[in-house]
């Protein structure tokens, strides 16, 4: 039996989830174990980035193995007990990793095997990039992944993954070699372009809904030191900011570099309206002197370096912020100067609003990537299965934080309503973005899934009932078919 924590065995508020974790802990191995509240593991299992996706579940369950996930899923599908899975935690959506009955925590999966030969590296769920990037440092190697410390593998590599490496080498998505699967049924399989063709699309941007991913193998790509870091300009500079962005998107097409912008009203690091920009090389150094506009515009604060990645990926922490947040994503064809003084301006007047409401923060980020982004799949995947130039190429996210679940509606409205105003601005403006598809991973709460995954959504709905005839995965949340 693997039970650990003082309400174990317990059975009170939810005696049917009380009984379905005893149940799994009596019938798995000795390595995996349930948690409890009270226990450190329960506690640090279900910790999210966000409040708005945190629930007290009625016990976590950490599997040592995908045998044990199967039993998981079969006494899940017996009981009828919603659950979640959890990896890196950082959706901020209300249940995709929470839960009031089993949260599955992969804290097991925790190994990177690189496999010289095939210059690939297999990836346990429970990861987060930081531990990805540092495990393949020592072979000069690295995959495309997350750009902010403590993402998790899980989550972002499931749901498309758009990288500092995007340019060169496309979304994580489009590095997906294999993926070890847990079916609904317990059964656990290799899946792969040629194995199972199907699975192999669905996965690649459609999450949990067809059983739960143990590992992921990605290919590798040869990874010396990187030149960045970010320069954070105040207000009086954000004109002259505007002027180089829109000339580096027009000017530059190598690959190799990138870009990020953080528009904030209430900068956490100045605590003023502030703009970070993040710039990246990946070499040594940047050639052709491509960012020195941005560099001679007077900055607040500067780190540009030459660094490794992983030390470049760390100098922007992504501790849990303790709030309740929403997201929105805007897809952009290109940052003209227009769309970025409109972008100042919903920085500026929204984050106004937001501050005599309950806001802890409203953030407004910006990437530009090259019209080719969307070249690098070998095959069709569930995200993007828009890859014309009707996506749009680059995209604006908008981040609104706030304290109280009370203050819920109006901060969602408020985020909503900027959303909504710079998507139409950027139609208006002649971008051909009007049909372009959501990024699942920063798509609000509701969502329909057409926004997201258009006419792939009869492929996918075929494919989860092909897969799961028994809704097993619809009783965990996130996106479902």
């Amino acid at each position: 039996m693997a039970l650990q924590g003082p309400l174990a065995g317990f059975i009170g508020l939810s005696p049917n989830y009380r009984s379905t974790c005893n149940d799994i802990a009596t019938s798995v191995s000795s390595p995996s174990i349930v948690y409890f509240e009270g226990s450190s593991h329960f506690a640090n299992g279900i910790e999210n980035w966000s409040m708005t996706n945190t629930e007290i579940p009625a016990c976590s369950f950490e599997p040592a193995n995908a045998h044990d996930v199967g039993i998981a899923l079969g006494l899940l599908a017996h009981d009828q007990t919603p659950f979640a899975v959890r990896g890196g935690g950082h959706s901020p959506n209300p249940g995709f990793s929470s839960t009031p009955g089993v949260l599955i925590a992969m804290t097991s999966f925790s190994e990177v095997v690189y496999d010289q030969n095939t210059e690939t590296a297999t990836i346990g769920m429970g990861l987060v990039w930081d531990d990805v990037y540092a495990a393949l440092e020592k072979y000069n190697m690295t995959v495309v992944g997350g750009r902010s410390s403590g993402v998790g593998v899980g989550g972002f590599v499931l749901g498309g993954g758009y990288s500092y490496l995007s340019n060169e080498y496309g979304l994580s998505v489009d590095n997906i070699v294999s993926l070890e699967l847990v079916m609904p049924n317990g059964t656990v399989a290799s899946i792969a372009s040629s194995s199972h063709p199907d699975l192999f699309y669905g996965l690649r941007g459609g999450f949990n809904n067809f059983g739960i991913v143990t590992t992921v193998t990605m290919k590798t790509h040869p990874q010396s030191q990187v030149w960045g870091g970010s320069l954070w300009y105040t207000y009086d500079q954000w004109g002259a900011v505007n002027e180089a962005t829109a000339n580096f998107v027009s000017q530059v097409t190598d690959p190799k570099a990138c870009m990020y912008i953080t528009v904030d009203y209430m900068h956490v690091v100045i605590g003023v309206p502030a703009m970070m920009v993040t710039l990246f090389y990946d070499a040594p150094t940047q050639p052709d002197e491509i960012f020195d506009e941005l560099l001679n515009i007077p900055s607040h604060q500067k780190d540009v370096t030459t660094r490794t990645f992983l030390n470049l990926i760390k100098s922007f922490p992504n501790t849990p912020p303790l709030t309740r947040i929403v997201t929105h994503w805007i897809p952009i064809e290109q940052f003209t100067v227009s769309i970025l003084q409109m972008v100042e301006n919903q920085a500026m007047s929204h984050g106004d609003r937001a501050s005599h409401l309950d806001a802890t923060f409203l953030s407004y980020d910006l990437t530009p990537f090259l019209p080719s982004v969307y070249d690098h799949s070998e095959t069709p995947s569930a995200f993007p299965s828009l890859r014309g130039p009707e996506q749009g190429h680059s995209f604006i996210e908008v981040l609104c934080g706030w304290a109280l679940e009370t203050s819920d509606k109006v901060m969602g409205e408020l985020a909503a309503e900027s959303a909504a105003h710079m998507k139409q601005f950027a139609v208006n403006a002649g971008q051909n973005i009007a049909n372009a598809l959501l990024y699942p991973n920063a798509a609000p709460p509701g969502t329909p899934l057409v926004d997201m995954y258009g006419d792939a959504v009869g492929r996918l709905h075929s494919i989860k009932s092909a897969v799961d005839p028994g809704d097993v995965m619809g009783r965990a949340g996130g996106w479902k078919f």
